[in-house]
């Protein structure tokens, strides 16, 4: 009898010792019915209490992304927009729906310009003009009405409650705030709410009444309880006011939009990710076809060589984003041309092992045929086989900084997403030009990549970051340290990474990388700046029947959560 138990027991624990990866340095959260991955952990507990009592990935999500509003206000919003990418076990089917904001009707190209025909960046990024009209609030509704399953007020309810009885400012939360005080205090409404004690001190409650009588009334009513009624009237009001553009209309009138997932493939694994508006899934798949024709492996990661050949990747790529992307209903975006393997191929041939090609002798490919750091990103997947991956924003930190009155509700700052001048950079650097113009309606640009990896037809990874620029990079590396590499997410995660976007010719570097590897690429004519974390992986792994989730320690109130 003796025996067996020992038997027994060796059993058990070399079946236990095959949950976790023993060469991993840092490990993920560990689920058997479904995980939650956000940015805060106040919110992916509000995803998990709703894995719990039987909701589905999309349910989950939708709670997720409320709750973020109340305690993520630098990114999480009701007043921001963006994107979700889902994979559908009953229909074996990828979605993705854009809620991207959208220009108001009364927007002009050449709103931003000042008298001499510079760009005035203040009133591109600060206050009324800044703001597009939101599409958060009318994209979860949509995903609600065609994948939800527990009742819509019921998704609210913890964002609700976070809202009214407050919650206890994380010490990452009371950094944010008091960095932007100059920034920020000058917002009256803003300052009511989040300066009401400054400096804001780590654990103090903060109650946000406005927003959660906001969020009741969202809760009743549906999407007309944002878009219509009190709140719109209210929002119309303050835009009047303040000489803002937004109207009743504008609101009434605005719909988000569900596109086809844009596929790609890369070895055995098939990428689902999210097409124009959006630039980030063109061009992460973009370089993996590029990088699909080296021997990664062999160079070792994160070597001069390896790191070398991903830079000049990158150079091409948002090179090509600079002359091709922008909102597919307004310009001819050539998609296909851009994700192809053939022209993968052309740009292989350009790139020479070791060497460093300066960006003005980089340009938009000719041959083509026309066809924030401070953002949010979720991921959640449940026992069904469903899995979301969601990213969303205001834009900068905290937005335009504008709280519309009696709402709570902070606005974005998206319209400095487009361009205001051909070849003026915007807050994060990035150049555009004609595609990315601005017009009525129409939705700016994003580096927005929420993605989803599918083996065999299901799915293996959901990811996806905030960081502005960075964001596709940092996509693109976790994607490479996954499937080439074969790393655990955890450790995926939280090695340091790269970032090159064309213009500025400046290779980024994460503290922490490895000097000497930097100083060869340094010596073969990059430029180098060594950067602080600006992005910040929340991720989600699928493996013999257990889930792995892992929220990236660059954002200390990251948080995964297994059912």
């Amino acid at each position: 009898m003796k025996l067996l138990l020992l038997v027994l027991t060796a059993f058990s624990l070399n079946i236990e010792a095959t949950i976790f990866n023993s060469k991993a340095i840092v490990h993920p959260e560990v689920g058997k019915n479904g995980m939650v991955v956000s940015q805060h952990y106040l919110a992916t507990n509000a995803g998990h209490s709703i894995l719990a009592e039987g909701g589905n990935a999309y349910d989950a999500s939708i709670a997720v992304a409320f709750a973020l509003a109340v305690v993520l206000p630098r990114a999480g919003n009701i007043g921001g927009g963006g994107f979700m990418v889902m994979f559908d076990e009953a229909s074996q089917k990828s979605y993705s729906i854009d809620y991207r904001e959208i220009a108001p009707e009364a927007a002009t190209k050449n709103m931003f310009l000042a008298a001499d025909g510079s760009v005035d960046k203040k009133i591109a990024t600060q206050g009324v003009l800044s703001i597009g009209v939101p599409g958060t609030v009318y994209g979860m509704w949509e995903v609600h009405k065609k994948f939800g399953s527990l009742p819509w007020s019921e998704l609210l309810a913890p964002a609700i409650e976070l809202a009214e009885d407050g919650f206890l400012i994380s010490p990452f939360m009371a950094d944010a705030l008091n960095k932007r005080y100059k920034k920020l205090g000058k917002y009256k409404n803003f300052k009511n709410i989040f300066y009401s004690n400054y400096p804001v001190q780590m654990h103090q409650r903060l109650k946000q009444p406005h927003l959660a009588n906001t969020l009741k009334i969202i809760s009743t009513n549906g999407v007309k309880g944002f878009y219509e009624g009190q709140v719109a009237a209210k929002i119309d009001s303050y835009m009047k006011e303040n000489g803002g553009l937004i109207t009743k209309k504008d609101l009434k009138n605005y719909r988000p939009i569900w596109r086809e997932a844009l596929h790609g493939n890369f070895n055995e694994y098939k990428i689902v990710t999210m097409g124009p508006p959006s630039s980030g899934g063109v061009h992460v798949i973009q370089m993996l076809n590029i990088l699909e024709n080296f021997d990664l492996i062999q160079m070792g990661h994160n070597s001069p060589t390896y790191t070398a050949l991903l830079t000049e990747s990158m150079k091409y790529a948002y090179a090509d984003r600079s002359k091709y992307l922008g909102d597919p209903d307004f310009f001819d975006v050539p998609v296909q041309s851009l994700v192809s393997k053939e022209y993968a191929k052309k740009i292989y041939n350009k790139i020479k092992l070791n060497s460093i090609t300066p960006s003005e002798k980089v340009l938009p490919g000719s041959e083509l045929k026309h066809e924030s750091l401070d953002t949010t990103h979720f991921s959640v997947a449940d026992k069904n086989g469903n899995i979301v991956s969601n990213t969303y924003t205001l834009n900068s930190g905290f937005g335009s900084g504008v709280v519309v009155d009696g709402t709570g509700i902070l606005m974005n700052n998206e319209m400095d997403d487009f361009v205001s001048a051909p070849g003026v950079p915007n807050q994060f650097g990035l150049i555009g030009g004609e595609a990315n113009k601005i017009e009525p309606f129409k939705r700016p640009l994003s580096s927005m990549t929420p993605t989803i990896v599918l083996k065999d037809g299901k799915p293996v990874y959901a990811t996806g970051s905030p960081g502005g620029s960075r964001i596709i990079t940092t996509v693109l590396q976790f994607l490479l340290n996954t499937l080439v590499f074969k790393m655990e997410i955890s450790d995926a995660t939280v090695v340091p990474r790269i970032h090159h976007q064309w213009k500025p010719d400046v290779l980024m570097l994460e503290t922490g990388f490895d000097v000497q590897h930097a100083s060869k690429i340094e010596s073969l004519g990059q430029k180098i700046y060594l950067s602080g974390p600006g992005t910040a992986l929340e991720s989600i792994e699928i493996k013999n029947g257990l889930f792995y989730g892992f929220g990236d320690t660059r954002r200390p109130d990251s948080s995964a959560k297994g059912l």
